[in-house]
């Protein structure tokens, strides 16, 4: 079966996620960390695309944000990370691939969906005094390691900042269900939507490819 083409929608937000190539520890050290936030940073400037949340984990990026156009995203991936194995290689004495193939990205539903991803990403291994694994900091009155756009979900959490950053404190301390968790990273991988059904169903019928994986199993015949 042919590969689908990414399904990309400008000015919306996409939960995306680059592996390293066989899981290999790409970024366990600080200095790399710092190296890949200061890449993400520049390119997403010049690409003019809005990072909400990131999480630099040992084996892979995981990052929330909103291109202004279909090419846009392709262009600051593709950038950061033909630069960061440049720099990596060098930096560890090494040659060859870091990455495991291409990005994998879902277009994410605004609203409590977004909202989630949002809380996945910045909840990884959440540590205050470590601003390079995640962006948590920047909403949680810390140091952020790369600067971030809060989107409208995040504004409507409070009227002050401190409102929103002791409800958005409250939410990662709940934490997100492991089934939950799965199944948003299940969809960024596989290039499907997240989101209710109806958004699903517009965004194959605007972009002429599925955008949810098909149920399981043989179709049913038609009643005679």
């Amino acid at each position: 079966m042919a590969r689908l083409p990414r399904l990309v929608v400008p000015g919306q937000a996409h939960f995306v996620i680059q592996r390293s190539h066989g899981g290999q520890a790409a970024l366990a050290e600080v200095a790399d960390r710092e190296t890949l936030a200061r890449l993400l940073t520049q390119t997403a400037a010049a690409e003019q695309v809005q990072v909400h949340a990131a999480a630099l984990l040992d084996a892979e990026v995981q990052l929330l944000c909103t291109p202004p156009d279909a090419q846009a995203l392709s262009r600051m991936m593709q950038a950061v990370g033909r630069r960061y194995v440049s720099a990596y290689n060098q930096r560890h004495r090494r040659s060859g691939a870091l990455w495991d193939g291409r990005f994998r990205c879902a277009v994410v539903q605004g609203g409590a969906t977004l909202l989630e991803v949002l809380c996945l990403i910045d909840g990884h291994e959440l540590d205050p005094a470590d601003p390079t694994r995640t962006t948590a900091g920047h909403r949680n009155g810390g140091r952020p390691g790369i600067p971030v756009s809060d989107p409208p979900e995040y504004w409507a959490l409070g009227n002050t900042p401190f409102d929103r950053e002791r409800a958005y404190r409250e939410l990662l301390a709940r934490g997100t269900p492991a089934a939950r968790a799965q199944a948003l990273r299940a969809a960024a991988l596989g290039g499907w939507a997240l989101g209710s059904a109806d958004f699903a169903t517009q965004l194959a019928k605007s972009s002429g490819r599925p955008a949810s994986p098909r149920a399981r199993g043989r179709p049913r015949r038609p009643a005679i």
